[in-house]
């Protein structure tokens, strides 16, 4: 009797407060949320300065997404790979930044450290390769597509070498390292898509900045026949190369017009604005900065210069517009392995060394669907291959 008391008790309370017990309560998906935002600060560590055709690419998109979302920020400039890049992220800190940019590949185990000792700020690097492995909740990496964008740079060079009537062209590179391989592979092949026997010399300088060994590099080049030159290095030296003996020039991370308006053609670079206005975001709302960022053409990541259409042959911004929308609708795929060879054999597998260590030991197969995945196992790139029609003079870095 005093159980059935009580559960009548119980009942007749409920109904008196006008509610169900079964039922949840549900809050309208309009309803206004009082969750405050966290105010951003940022910080941007940048290997060179304004000189450099990379650093400005992110100096100009970083100042962009900043100004335009209305937050403070600063810059940190001419910070080498050393000890240097975690004294200047702590620094940053200490100045109230709770998001700080590095943006070269030599930042990255600076940014790690400073990462681990500051865990209530988050710390992203371009083109590292670590943060999938490390298990930070607050260290990201993020780089973009650039091979689809190199690749189309390598269509508009293929459509002036088959108006010049030649087959050779010049590459000059910094390091040996993936990121590099990756994109000269992807020009070279955009350039294949127009000229099946194309052939491509690399030279490499050892360096990201090196106005007098690039230029070196581009003459040098341009003497053993190259005719046309294009390049993963940073100072103006290897487009006024070209400038000085006529020969076209695709540049890197942006137009080189007004300084040599008679060879340049077109440039590929990552636009980072995009990424930057989306890390903002996610830290001022509260939300998860993804581990591994990739931007795309569709996000506005990957963009090409306008065309000189000076120095371009002509038909190239119409050939531009259909190879991207093939690139676009998936129909055309840059590392399809149908159209390149490793000493003349199909490469039908092919193990990456995905999860960086000292020994570069491959550990993930990234042929998939008939093309050679990049990007997609981590945001930078692993393409390490030299397939056929690529000649390196050196390969000393």
């Amino acid at each position: 009797m005093k159980k059935i008391f009580a559960l009548l008790l119980t009942l007749v309370m409920v109904f008196a407060m006008g509610c169900t017990p079964s039922k949840p309560t549900e809050i309208p998906t309009n309803a206004p949320t009082d969750a405050p935002q966290t105010v951003v600060k940022a910080g941007l560590i940048c290997l060179h300065d304004e000189n450099s055709t990379y650093d400005l690419n992110f100096i100009k998109g970083f100042k962009a997404a900043c100004e335009a979302e209305g937050i403070e920020y600063i810059i940190k400039t001419g910070i080498d790979e050393s000890n240097a890049c975690y004294d200047a992220a702590a620094d940053l800190v200490d100045q109230g930044c709770n998001f700080v940019f590095a943006d070269s590949f030599g930042h990255e185990s600076y940014m790690i450290m400073a990462a681990q000792e500051y865990p209530n700020v988050q710390f992203c690097h371009a083109t590292g390769t670590r943060a999938h492995t490390e298990g930070l909740k607050n260290y990201h990496n993020a780089f973009a597509s650039i091979y689809e964008g190199r690749f189309l740079a390598g269509v508009a060079a293929g459509m002036k070498l088959l108006e010049l009537g030649g087959t050779k062209m010049g590459y000059i590179g910094a390091f040996t390292y993936a990121e590099v391989i990756s994109g000269y592979t992807s020009f070279y092949l955009g350039a294949k898509y127009i000229i099946p026997d194309v052939e491509m010399e690399v030279l490499f300088t050892g360096s990201w900045y090196d106005e007098a060994k690039e230029k070196e590099a581009a003459e040098k080049l341009i003497s053993d026949g190259c005719v046309l030159i294009s390049q993963h290095a940073d100072s103006m030296g290897a487009p006024t190369a070209c400038e000085n003996a006529g020969v076209p020039n695709v540049s890197y991370n942006g137009s080189t017009i007004s300084a040599c308006p008679n060879t340049f053609i077109v440039s590929s670079r990552i636009d980072w604005e995009p990424y930057f206005h989306y890390a903002i975001n996610a830290i001022r709302n509260g939300e998860e900065i993804a581990t591994d960022y990739v931007g795309t053409i569709e996000t506005g990541s990957v963009k090409l210069t306008d065309v000189n259409e000076k120095a371009a042959a002509a038909g190239t911004v119409e050939k531009l517009e259909e190879v991207k929308a093939k690139l676009l609708a998936g129909e055309l795929h840059v590392f399809d392995i149908e159209t390149f060879t490793v000493e003349g054999e199909k490469m039908m597998s092919y193990m990456a060394d995905v999860d960086s260590d000292d020994a570069y030991t491959p550990d993930t197969e990234v042929i998939v669907d008939g093309y050679f995945s990049e990007s997609e196992f981590r945001s930078a790139p692993y393409f390490d291959l030299t397939i056929d029609g690529i000649h390196l003079q050196n390969s000393a870095f």
